[in-house]
């Protein structure tokens, strides 16, 4: 028991550190939203080249964070983070001082997109899931991931303040600050653990593998390429419901500012949600976890969708989506390092993602392209449930016993 509570209080400048980052760089991208108004009634900036600049961080965060999490692997959080945050910070304060259509594209979409992958996930996360024995990474990647989610609860009601105060443009500047001085704090990601005993000795021990290689395997892995299908439901599914929820309830004639109410709850209920997913993933195998998530999901939606609506059928289904939204990544990550090992893990966790912001890009995108075309979000919620149970049909039958390499006798 005390060399567990060592191990826990080692860890902990670690987890704070990946908090903090994580924290102020989600925290961030979630409160773009309150800026749409000011680009378009105060500078004239079309809605729909905001929504693009904001869509397409999404996809410029997938397309790099294979290469953030390379990078990390090869050299450590800490410069990865730094890098990161001038890219996102310099994002925000192009976006603030010229608030017009090319240069939000150049800020809010592409720079924007370069940080939040040197920030998030691809790189915190696997730096703490490096950081801990493989029992404890489950729950140690779902703490940090709930932490994070405390970091959006606060940045979020902070952005519209300084807005209604001082307006968009100190507002934006506030938060591309915030995002500076939590970079240092990637100084902390790359403790290791201390080195146990020896239990393998060194002439058995299997052979390190290039990324090369490692990218080989996992595409040639049944059960890699299945986590990585399903991941693209996970963010088809958020981004919509983070993106349309608002619109669909003004169709629904609810209340006006239970969107708000909603919206924060579903963060409120993540913090509590990712905790469970990782304990849960610590103590059950991994895929099943997954599948029942996904399964739930879908259920959870579909009953949204078709019951009748009031604002406490609202409230309930933001918590039980809150509960489920971003239990996937602890779960997905901690089941690539299980099967693959640690050594790769930034990689091969952002080859996953890349396909989770396809999906997100999709589901921002579809979801107004249906509208549009239908005058209905139904078709795309419809949608969502039956990926749901697409996802959760994938992910049952995966095969979670670690990748067998064979032995060498040394270099």
């Amino acid at each position: 028991m005390a060399d567990n509570r060592a191990g826990w209080l080692w860890l902990l400048p670690a987890m704070v550190a990946a908090t903090l980052i994580m924290g102020a760089a989600l925290g961030t991208r979630q409160s773009f939203g309150l800026y749409i108004a000011p680009f378009s009634f105060d500078h004239g900036v079309p809605v729909t080249l905001i929504a693009f600049a904001i869509a397409l961080h999404n996809l410029v965060w997938g397309l790099s964070q294979p290469l953030a999490g390379a990078a990390a692997d090869r050299w450590g959080g800490a410069p990865v983070v730094g890098v990161g945050a001038l890219f996102y910070a310099a994002g925000l304060a192009l976006s603030a001082l010229r608030p017009e259509g090319s240069m939000l594209i150049l800020g809010l979409g592409l720079l924007v997109g370069l940080g939040v992958s040197c920030t998030s996930f691809g790189v915190v996360m696997t730096a703490v899931g490096k950081a801990v024995t493989p029992e404890r990474r489950s729950m140690a990647m779902g703490l940090a991931s709930a932490g994070g989610s405390a970091g959006q609860a606060l940045l979020v009601p902070l952005a519209q303040a300084v807005d209604a105060g001082w307006g968009m443009a100190a507002s934006l500047l506030v938060l591309a600050a915030i995002i500076l001085v939590t970079a240092p704090l990637g100084l902390l990601l790359d403790r290791r653990r201390p080195a146990g005993p020896v239990v393998v000795k060194a002439a058995m021990a299997p052979p390190p593998t290039t990324l090369r290689t490692a990218l080989a395997e996992a595409g040639g892995h049944a059960g890699y390429r299945m986590l990585t299908l399903g991941f693209f439901t996970c963010g088809f599914q958020l981004a919509f419901i983070l993106t349309h929820l608002p619109g669909y309830l003004v169709l629904c004639q609810m209340p006006a500012g239970l969107a708000a109410t909603a919206l924060a709850a579903i963060g409120l209920f993540n913090m509590g949600g990712s905790w469970l997913c990782g304990w849960l993933g610590g103590r059950y195998r991994q895929p099943q976890v997954l599948g029942w998530l996904y399964l739930v999901r879908g259920g959870a939606i579909a009953a949204f969708v078709f019951l009748p609506k009031s604002e406490v059928s609202v409230l309930l289904f933001a918590a039980v989506m809150g509960v489920l939204w971003l239990g996937t990544v602890p779960l997905t990550s901690g089941l690539v390092a299980r099967l693959f090992g640690a050594r790769h893990l930034g990689a091969l966790f952002g080859v996953c993602f890349l396909s989770h912001q396809i999906g997100a890009f999709l589901g921002s995108w579809a979801g107004g392209l249906v509208f549009d075309l239908t005058g209905s979000y139904t078709p795309v919620w419809i949608a969502t449930v039956v990926m749901g149970l697409a996802a959760a049909a994938l992910h049952f039958p995966i095969d979670d016993r670690p990748v067998a390499r064979p032995a060498y006798a040394g270099p």
